[in-house]
């Protein structure tokens, strides 16, 4: 699936502008879907690198709301439910869990947006912060906490004209990293930087 990801962000990228009505300023746009966060699959070593941390994946629904300032150029902001990441250390096995919420706002640029396929790009700040860690296995009664992020998040992906609206394929990576603290006592840093890609139905206003 990170293949797919990537392949997405490279076709939205060279894909060239096709002939169509530019996207009118003052315009918005709200798209309703589900967004699967995929880390990379190297989440940082801690204690001193001796305990080398694994982040599982989640998927959940999420909405987007993107303003146009100009023709073809809009800033979009990015909500969704929390995400719930399942925590391992590989000598010790499941060691908890966390949630997330990562709001993006990003600047972004539509090729053409009333054509029947029309790709997109952006970038723009990622905030992420983290809560509801707990711990079991062999850090239970533990007390767990990651620290917040912010960083640079890129967007690519494409919409589909479908009926009176479009359907939205798209990926995203963010660089999200936030200090891991046990018990009060920083063991390193959880480096997630992921992909997230998934799919949106997109109406105009």
């Amino acid at each position: 699936m990170r293949a797919y990801a990537l392949s997405l962000i490279a076709c939205a990228c060279l894909a060239p502008a096709l002939p169509a009505t530019a996207q009118s300023a003052g315009a918005w746009t709200i798209a309703l879907g589900a967004h699967h966060v995929d880390p990379k699959s190297d989440n940082g070593r801690l204690a001193g690198g001796t305990l080398p941390l694994s982040i599982g994946g989640s998927t959940r629904p999420t909405i987007a709301v993107e303003y146009f300032v100009r023709d073809r150029v809009g800033i979009e902001l990015l909500a969704a439910a929390p995400f719930r990441h399942d925590l391992d250390i590989a000598s010790l096995g499941r060691i908890g869990s966390t949630k997330h919420l990562p709001p993006t706002l990003s600047l972004q640029y539509h090729f053409a947006p009333h054509a029947r396929v029309a790709p997109f790009v952006g970038a723009g700040l990622n905030y992420t912060t983290f809560f509801e860690e707990d711990t079991r296995g062999a850090l239970a009664g533990s007390k767990l906490a990651l620290g917040d992020s912010w960083g640079l998040a890129l967007h690519a992906g494409m919409d589909i004209r479908a009926g009176r609206g479009k359907i939205r394929l798209d990926a995203r990576w963010m660089d999200i990293e936030g200090d891991v603290r046990l018990d009060g006592v920083t063991l390193g840093a959880a480096r997630i930087d992921p992909l997230v890609y998934g799919a949106a139905y997109v109406r105009t206003f």
